[in-house]
Order: structure tokens, then C-alpha cells, then sequence
């Protein structure tokens, strides 16, 4: 009966994906973007998300959180055309509308506090009113079908029809490895459902379970799920978690997220602690509606430099003192050496 429920639940969501993908003709401008255009970037899409990673496991949000603000950062990217200086407003904005879905109200991390842990340059205000505009556009009320949901129902399924228990499948590390994927744009195109299969494929391949095996083609027959749909998305994910786990490629947990900057990056942080941002704030309607949907009027400037960025060879300590952290437990590791 536990099975029975499982697949009703997994096909409702499979037929439902489809609303909360983002445009992947905006993703391939995005793709296209040069870094000498005005536009956002691939490059500077994809270090967000590492600011992103970082920010959660900071604050001890959870998995969910995160992947919720990537699909909400990616609908809204993929639909409007911001410069980069707005980047940091619209991904900090869809972090904390993620948060205030998946976390405890006790859990969650002031506003101001976020803004200047984050290192940005606006106001309170501002975040508000950039909410108010995403939550708007993308009609977001409270959830999104994303990879992570299939990953967890895909993971249950597993556990429930096998009859191996020699070898269990880590559902932390699938999660890590999902967050790892979500760090580049070009997995934002893959169907969250195929995105899942192709984790969870790999990660049964690495336990050697046939019989895990046989549950996972049970449900691409289940969902009809292409065989050359689910190796293309299985050959990017198993090149992509070989590019994370090489020594040259900058991973965002940072030492288990022990967060290290700089000297100079230190006292900025230390001496804008209470300060109120000398920016202008966004004004009141700032979105044009005579404009194409994928205009955005230039409606705040801002220097912000991304939290990847600022973690240099030069780093001297701990980021924050122990009494600005607000997390409730420990934080784990992220992917397996």
C-alpha cells in the first residue's frame, strides 16, 4: 500500500513539473551573455548559486530551502532581463521567500541580518519590494516541483521495494550532489524529474545493487521517461560531480563552510555591522509593464561582490565571531572527498 501511494504521488508530481521549469529559451540568452554584456551571465548566474549554497549551511537552512531559491532565481532570471548589479538583490530575495516556505518561523534569519551577512548593499525595504516583484511574476504562492522532490520520492521508493540492505543509499549525499549539479545553469534546462533519475542511477551504480537497479528502470518505464533523455542528463551528471570532486575545481563549502575572508573584507564587514546602506533604495514601481516581460528598468545601484569572490589566498580567520551564528546544529559535510 506504502508503494501503491509512493508512485500515485510520484506521477501527480511528474505531470505537474512542467509549471515550475524555468524558460529555457531565457536560460540559453543567459548561456549566450558575455561578460562584457549588461545582461547576466552564465558565470555570474552560477557564483550566485554558490553564494546561495553558502548562505544556507550558514544559517542551517535545509537542502529544500536551497534548491527553492535556485528554481525560483532561475524562473525569474530566465523571464526578465536584470543587469548583474541587481543580481544580489533578486537571489538573496528568493533565498529568504524559500526560507519562509521550508523553515521554522523560529529558524529564520532576520532580514537585516541576512542582508549584511551577505555582504549587500541595500535596504530592508529593498529586498521587500524585490519580493513583492518575484513573488508577482513567477505567481509563487507557497511550493515548486523540483528535482528535490523527486529525489526524495524516487529514494523512498528504493527503500521500500528492496530486498538488498547489504548497501543503503545515502540520501545526504544525493542531496550534495543535486546542490553541486543546481551550481551550474545548463542542469536548470534538465526536467527535475530526469535530473533525479540520473542521481539516483549513479548513486545505485556506485552501491552495485541490481536489485535497486531494477527499481530505478521500473520508474523511468513509470513515468515514460526516454532511454536517450535519461543518458544524455546521466553523462553531464556523472561529468560534472568528476569535475566537483577534482582538487582544481573551487567547491562553495569552504572548509565545511569555516567561512575565511580577508582582512580588508573583515572590517567592511565590521564597520557596516549596524550601518545603514549609503545606496538609494529601489523605487516604487519600478517594473515598466509597457516593456517586454524580459525588461527590468535599472532600479538600484549597488557594488556587491559575491561571497566566492571574497574568499582569497589571504584569508586570516574565521568569517563571523561564534555569536552572530544562528545555526541550531551542526553543519554536515557536503559531498564525500
Amino acid at each position: 500500500m506504502e508503494g501503491f501511494k509512493l508512485m500515485r504521488e510520484l506521477k501527480m508530481n511528474y505531470e505537474q513539473e512542467v509549471y515550475y521549469l524555468p524558460k529555457e529559451t531565457g536560460l540559453s540568452l543567459i548561456e549566450t551573455t558575455t561578460r562584457d554584456d549588461s545582461r547576466i551571465s552564465a558565470k555570474c548566474r552560477d557564483a550566485k548559486v554558490e553564494d546561495l549554497w553558502s548562505l544556507t549551511s550558514f544559517f542551517g537552512y535545509s537542502t529544500q530551502t536551497f534548491v527553492l531559491a535556485v528554481n525560483l532565481l532561475d524562473r525569474f532570471l530566465a523571464m526578465m532581463r536584470i543587469q548583474p548589479k541587481h543580481l544580489s538583490c533578486v537571489s538573496l530575495s528568493c533565498l529568504n521567500m524559500a526560507a519562509k516556505v521550508t523553515e521554522e518561523e523560529c529558524n529564520l534569519t532576520p532580514t537585516d541580518e541576512l542582508i549584511r551577512i551577505g555582504q549587500c548593499r541595500f535596504t530592508v525595504s529593498d529586498l521587500g519590494r524585490m519580493e513583492k516583484i518575484v513573488a508577482d511574476k513567477l505567481e509563487f504562492k507557497s511550493k515548486a516541483i523540483t528535482a528535490l522532490t523527486f529525489l526524495h520520492l524516487y529514494h523512498q521508493i528504493a527503500l521500500t521495494h528492496s530486498t538488498d540492505r547489504k548497501e543503503t543509499l545515502s540520501l545526504e549525499k544525493l542531496e550534495a550532489q543535486l546542490k553541486a549539479c543546481l551550481c551550474r545553469i545548463s542542469f536548470s534546462k534538465a526536467k527535475p524529474s530526469v535530473l533525479a533519475l540520473s542521481l539516483l542511477r549513479q548513486e545505485i551504480q556506485a552501491v552495485q545493487s541490481e536489485d535497486m537497479l531494477e527499481i530505478a528502470y521500473h520508474i523511468q518505464r513509470h513515468l515514460k521517461i526516454a532511454d536517450g533523455e535519461l543518458r544524455l542528463w546521466s553523462e553531464r551528471v556523472a561529468q560534472c560531480l568528476s569535475d566537483y570532486a577534482s582538487p582544481e575545481c573551487s567547491k562553495p563549502n569552504h572548509k565545511r563552510l569555516q567561512w575565511i575572508v580577508s582582512r580588508r573584507t573583515a572590517q567592511n564587514l565590521h564597520h557596516s555591522y549596524r550601518s545603514i546602506p549609503e545606496l538609494p533604495t529601489i523605487p516604487e514601481g519600478c517594473w515598466d509593464e509597457s516593456e517586454s516581460e524580459d525588461s527590468c528598468e535599472d532600479v538600484m545601484s549597488s557594488g556587491e561582490e559575491s561571497l566566492s569572490s571574497s574568499l582569497g589566498s589571504d584569508a586570516e580567520g574565521r568569517y563571523f565571531p561564534q555569536h552572530m551564528c544562528r545555526q541550531k546544529h551542526h553543519l554536515r559535510q557536503h559531498l564525500d572527498a
